[in-house]
């Protein structure tokens, strides 16, 4: 006889002490994407916010053509471009604050652009110059993450010390779909939510783990609804629509700086280039499905409205494209100078004390530089004190 075979031992219902910890309603995301544009709500948005969107995705469209342009010529090693995802690229930079912190993936250079770093310290990462190229202090903008999904428990846990402290920060973190579908996705959403940690953290589902469908990856509703087993809200929304997915980040910084939790946002968009230079998207994606993307175009989406309403003429759309080759100009001059790279600065960034086999490998490497004669005079850039660059 079992445990549950004995008289009085088997209850048909949960014992009264279960509960539901939370109420899952309010976290359900809605069943269609939100959307602004084209909507009747769109004519109460406003015209300066419209405006700057619209300049921020132009130039993003030509920063990812010009990139892509670099790669071909041998000026990157690589580049995953985000063309078609402009919209959640500007709007996760515009949405936060100066002492907010974002922690981009790698194919998120854009969103750090947009948030004032130099469009070459972005991009020397994928020169393979730095590992980072940038101080992440400076923008607070973590260092771009190449494997998948490591990023958001980082995020968390920048998010929760800032609580800790009292400071009065956000972290906004990004991922793609295949992202969601790593261990990394799933701790960090339980610590954020458990922790109550102000994070955001923003899905951009474009359709495709490098070749792999999301059919494939997810048999949930979406992937907002994820977001409900951790206990946050899960919000979905049009990707492309730039000031839908900028009001609902809004809305969800706005939450987690007054100590609401985290939210997951899911921006239904689409990757129209290939996932980088090395992919061959024609095999696993139609032509066709890739035009039906296009005629959803976030720029063509916004210039609509702006047209519509007036706010938009094509002396003004001449201008910003006339700035964004400006932009895109600079860029191709700078990428096309050899840069001044130092071997001994791979010692110089890794700790704030040098450790001892640190200065052991840097005098090692100095002797060898000099005995081939790449080295003359006092050393410059060997081990120093210093935070990560």
């Amino acid at each position: 006889m079992t445990v549950l075979e004995q008289p009085g031992s088997y209850r048909p219902t949960p014992p009264p002490a279960w509960q539901p910890r939370t109420d899952p309603a309010p976290l359900l995301p809605d069943a269609e994407p939100y959307r602004l544009l084209g909507t009747e709500a769109a004519a109460a948005l406003d015209p300066a916010l419209l405006k700057r969107l619209y300049g921020h995705l132009v130039r993003g469209r030509r920063y990812n053509a010009q990139a892509t342009a670099l790669t071909r010529q041998g000026r990157l090693a690589v580049y995953p471009s985000s063309t078609g995802q402009e919209a959640c690229e500007v709007a996760a930079a515009l949405v936060l604050q100066e002492r907010d912190w974002l922690f981009p993936s790698y194919r998120d250079t854009l969103a750090a652009v947009a948030r004032g770093m130099d469009p070459v310290q972005a991009l020397t990462l994928l020169r393979g110059d730095w590992h980072t190229g940038y101080d992440p202090h400076e923008h607070r903008v973590a260092p771009l993450c190449t494997p998948l999904a490591t990023q958001l428990p980082h995020a968390v846990g920048l998010a929760h010390a800032a609580r800790l402290k009292g400071d009065d920060v956000v972290a906004l973190a990004m991922v793609g779909d295949g992202g969601t579908s790593e261990g990394d996705f799933h701790e960090a959403l339980n610590f954020a939510a458990v922790w109550r940690a102000p994070v955001v953290f923003l899905v951009q589902n474009n359709g495709f783990a490098i070749s792999v469908p999301l059919a494939k990856q997810t048999a949930a509703p979406s992937l907002a609804h994820k977001a409900v087993g951790y206990g946050m809200p899960g919000r979905l929304v049009d990707g492309n629509d730039a000031p839908a997915v900028h009001a609902v980040l809004s809305e969800a910084v706005h939450r987690a700086r007054a100590g609401g939790g985290p939210t997951l946002v899911e921006a239904v968009t689409y990757r129209i280039e290939a996932h980088t230079n090395a992919d061959d998207a024609t095999r696993y994606r139609s032509d066709a499905e890739v035009e039906a993307w296009r005629a959803h175009d976030p720029i063509t989406l916004l210039e609509r409205e702006l047209t519509r309403r007036e706010l938009l003429d094509e002396n003004a759309i001449r201008a910003e494209q006339d700035a964004a080759e400006r932009m895109a100009a600079d860029l191709r001059e700078r990428m096309n100078q050899d840069p001044a790279l130092d071997p001994m600065e791979l010692f110089t960034h890794v700790y704030a004390e040098q450790t001892a086999q640190l200065r052991e490998q840097a005098a090692q490497l100095r002797a060898e530089l000099t005995a081939a004669g790449e080295l003359a005079g006092p050393l410059e850039g060997g081990p120093q004190e210093g935070r990560q660059r």
